[in-house]
């Protein structure tokens, strides 16, 4: 079975794999010159399945006025004479509810609990290595009206049988050591110790050369003009190199599926919310964080990888552009520099932004779609490196027609109507 894989970013890379370990005959369609080189690059590191939360949720709407008017607020809304825009933020209020958090929440965090099983059978398998630790996540908060609010978060971890902790100030600085000389910032925290943390760029270049060595065909530096069809079925894709042809397609675009797939009359509520990282050179490793810390205030993630601190964070609504706003630096200075202020040199700090495809219910969108031979696997949202594997593993099954090993029926598009 011959398959074409548009997107060579986590999500795509992954899912090529898994194709190619089903026995598929496997092309990789990316514009960039290697892999993972748009939102897959630098983003924050952390592989948390017992984080993986919809952005909508109760209480959101007077959140979202109050992160508007903060200096370092986490959340930017630039509007834009865009409908996609509008319906994306008018979907997403719609989601706001207590029902709608906790069904959006539980079937994400199906999808990611799967997926962190998935990626340590490949680590099992290969002996790939990107930085990675297993030492867990902890969200900080620095109000007692913070670590009063988790108790939603905390109902879905006992029901899903998530592990977790919930910390005094002590505590945190028992996870964390380095939080010891900013004991006065912090009131409590969660932690997953089944959490994980990992370089998403350096996994998937790795990821994406093994499955070369194994037959894959990655075309770089190739970009789609366009998608044939015919009838039902998807005939071909137009690329710059010439008419791809296949008997499966899988649309892996991020952010930019929608734009591909409008003119096929498919409608997929994926909007870019752009995020921003700082990648600091750690100069004093006993003051660095060990894992990830997650900053609750500026929602901000603190991520240790190697000998580097990657800090992501923000969510900025702008349309498709990734200019780096100066002021998003400040934001992120400001989280680390008030958790780990010793840590590393963030003067040195390379700043770098991507493009997150995101949902308005926050799940990502798997499956099949009105064309018979064309799947989606697109719109993960900040949480792509932490359902990639899962995600590529249950598009191989569905495409290949194996039973998935977690229920599928409410990932697809479908769900919209």
């Amino acid at each position: 079975m011959k398959i074409a894989v548009l997107g060579g970013g986590v999500i795509g890379v992954t899912t090529a794999w898994y194709l190619m370990k089903a026995g598929c005959e496997v092309t990789v369609i990316e514009r960039q010159p290697g892999a993972g080189l748009e939102t897959s690059y630098a983003n924050a590191g952390e592989i948390s399945p017992g984080y993986s939360s919809p952005w909508a949720g109760p209480g959101v709407p007077a959140k979202a006025v109050k992160w508007l008017m903060m200096e370092h607020g986490p959340l930017v809304i630039r509007p834009q004479w865009d409908p996609a825009q509008w319906r994306w933020m008018l979907q997403m209020l719609r989601n706001c509810t207590t029902a709608r958090y906790h069904v959006n929440k539980t079937r994400m965090m199906r999808v990611a609990n799967y997926s962190r099983d998935m990626l340590q059978a490949i680590r099992a398998e290969t002996g790939i290595a990107y930085d990675e630790r297993t030492l867990g996540t902890l969200q900080v908060f620095r109000t007692q009206k913070q670590l009063e609010g988790i108790g939603e978060d905390v109902r879905v971890l006992k029901e899903m049988g998530v592990p977790f902790q919930v910390l005094d100030a002590a505590g945190c600085i028992g996870a964390e050591p380095a939080l010891g000389r900013v004991r006065d910032l912090l009131v409590g925290g969660l932690r997953l110790p089944g959490d994980e943390t990992g370089d998403c760029h350096m996994f998937t270049q790795r990821l994406a050369h093994l499955a070369a060595e194994k037959g894959v065909d990655f075309r770089y530096g190739t970009l789609i003009r366009g998608i044939r069809t015919e009838g039902d079925r998807v005939t071909g894709v137009d690329t710059t190199s010439g008419l791809v042809t296949a008997d499966a397609y899988v649309a892996a675009l991020g952010s930019y599926s929608p734009l591909m797939l409008k003119a096929l009359g498919i409608k997929v509520p994926v909007y870019p919310v752009k995020g921003y990282s700082l990648t600091i050179p750690i100069t004093n490793s006993q003051l660095a964080p060990i894992s990830t810390v997650m900053d609750e205030t500026y929602k901000v993630a603190i991520t240790r990888l190697g000998d580097r601190i990657r800090v992501g964070g923000t969510a900025e609504l702008s349309g498709y552009n990734d200019k780096l706003d100066p002021k998003r630096r400040a934001t992120l200075e400001k989280s680390v520099g008030d958790l780990f202020p010793e840590g590393g040199d963030r003067a040195a700090a390379s700043f770098w932004s991507g493009l997150r495809p995101m949902t308005p219910d926050g799940t990502p969108v798997i499956g099949p779609t009105r064309l018979r031979n064309l799947s989606l696997n697109t719109g993960h949202g900040t949480l792509g490196w932490t359902m990639a594997c899962g995600s590529g593993r249950v598009l191989a099954d569905m495409v290949t027609g194996r039973t998935p090993a977690i229920p599928v029926d409410d990932l697809s598009v479908a769900r919209y109507g």
